[in-house]
């Protein structure tokens, strides 16, 4: 396969290695022969790199990441961001005008991103931090509508609807949601 990007290499460990210097290098390492890759794997755990990261990156759960896996994440990050360069720069937080919301995904990231933000008080920041979403297990967790699949009476602001719910609570039983309410899913209603 042919490629158009230059590629700068390094002598490290008795070996060649490419050079990422910027967001144009890791869009293009799809187009570096894995044949140059230094390795085409590593596990999820007992290295130096945030576990978390790395989980996300793992689609099959296999607890090691590929090379198609890092391309993947790559690929996805790389059509979120309108600047590649963030790719590389690491830092914690992205700036709202960074994302680039040209696709439904990336006014999805951008709304979701504006809601978590006021959500916390700061509807009028620029960027959103990891700091931000570190507990967002708990963000979820509190929404009327979380993605459990569990109904808790008081999180419905329709009476009626809350009024049935404990009803049906009374009569059948309860399912604890992700929050720690008491509510009903659909085995219970």
């Amino acid at each position: 396969m042919a490629t158009s990007h230059t590629w700068k290499f390094f002598r490290a460990g008795g070996f060649d290695q490419v050079q990422i210097d910027n967001g144009a290098d890791l869009l293009a390492l799809k187009e570096l022969d894995q044949k140059l890759w230094v390795a085409l794997s590593c596990p999820t755990r007992g290295i130096e790199f945030d576990t978390k990261t790395l989980d996300l990156i793992d689609h099959d759960d296999d607890a090691h990441v590929h090379a198609t896996e890092v391309l993947g994440a790559i690929a996805w990050a790389g059509k979120l961001l309108r600047n590649p360069d963030l790719l590389i720069e690491g830092s914690d937080r992205v700036a709202l005008a960074d994302i680039n919301d040209s696709s439904e995904e990336g006014q999805q990231l951008l709304a979701s991103a504006q809601y978590i933000l006021k959500t916390l008080g700061k509807a009028d920041a620029a960027e959103i931090s990891l700091a931000d979403m570190a507990d967002i297990e708990k963000f979820v967790a509190g929404l009327e509508f979380n993605g459990d699949g569990v109904i808790p009476a008081g999180q419905s602001a329709d009476a009626g609807l809350r009024a049935t719910i404990e009803d049906i609570i009374k009569c059948r039983g309860s399912v604890v949601d992700m929050s720690g309410k008491a509510g009903i899913d659909q085995e219970t209603s």
